[in-house]
C-alpha cells in the first residue's frame, strides 16, 4: 500500500509530477512516457503515482486544462472573437494560434498529435470530458464556425471540414525548413493565412 503523505509532501510531489509530465509529454509523448520516468524526480515508489492521479492520461489532461483557459483567451477571445467580420476573425485566430504554437511546446504537441488527446478521452468519463470542453479553444472555434455558417459568412462545408483546413495552416510550421529562405517564412505564412481566410469567406463584401 502506498505510504500516507503530509499536505506539504502532496503539494511538492504533485508539482514535480506536473513539471516532469510537461517535459516528458512534450518531448516524447504520452505513450512513450512511463510511470517510472514520471515518478523518478519525486524519489517515491512508482505505485504512489495513483495517490496523485488516476492515470497518465489524467495527468496529461490536467496539464492541458491548466493551459487551455489562457490559450483560449489569447486565440479565441482576443483574436477570433475580437472582430465582427468573419474573415478578419479567422485571420486573427490563425495568426494568434501560430504565435501560441511557436512559444508553447505543450500546446504544439497537443495540436500536432491529436491521437494523444483521443487516448486521453477514452480514459475519462463523459462528465469529465464535458467539463474539459468548456474552456477548450477547439470547442469555441467550432461554435464560432457553426454560428457564422448560419449567418451565411462561410463556404458551404461541414464545420469539421473547415476546422481541418485551419489545422492544415497550423501544421505548416512543422515543415518550415522546406519553405526556403528563413527571412521569407513570415511573409509566406501571412499570405497563406490571408488566402485561407479569404477562401473560407467567399461572400465577404
Amino acid at each position: 500500500m502506498p505510504p500516507a503523505f503530509t499536505a506539504e509532501e502532496k503539494a511538492r510531489i504533485s508539482a514535480l509530477l506536473l513539471e516532469t509530465g510537461e517535459k516528458l509529454f512534450t518531448g516524447q509523448g504520452l505513450r512513450k512516457t512511463s510511470l517510472e520516468e514520471l515518478m523518478a524526480p519525486t524519489g517515491v515508489a512508482k505505485s504512489s503515482f495513483y495517490v496523485f492521479f488516476d492515470s497518465k492520461e489524467a495527468l496529461y489532461l490536467e496539464l492541458m486544462l491548466r493551459q487551455s483557459g489562457e490559450v483560449k483567451r489569447h486565440v479565441v477571445d482576443g483574436a477570433l472573437l475580437s472582430a465582427d467580420d468573419t474573415r478578419e476573425g479567422l485571420r486573427r485566430f490563425l495568426r494568434a494560434t501560430l504565435e501560441e504554437l511557436s512559444v508553447n511546446p505543450l500546446w504544439r504537441r497537443l495540436t500536432t498529435h491529436p491521437e494523444e488527446m483521443e487516448a486521453v478521452a477514452r480514459k475519462l468519463s463523459p462528465d469529465r470530458l464535458a467539463a474539459a470542453a468548456s474552456d477548450n479553444p477547439a470547442t469555441a472555434l467550432r461554435e464560432f464556425l457553426v454560428a457564422r455558417a448560419e449567418r451565411g459568412d462561410l463556404v458551404d462545408a461541414e464545420p469539421d471540414v473547415i476546422v481541418g483546413v485551419l489545422q492544415c495552416v497550423l501544421l505548416v510550421p512543422m515543415f518550415a525548413e522546406r519553405l526556403g529562405d528563413p527571412a521569407l517564412r513570415p511573409k509566406i505564412l501571412d499570405l497563406l493565412v490571408d488566402i485561407v481566410a479569404a477562401g473560407l469567406t467567399p461572400k465577404h463584401p
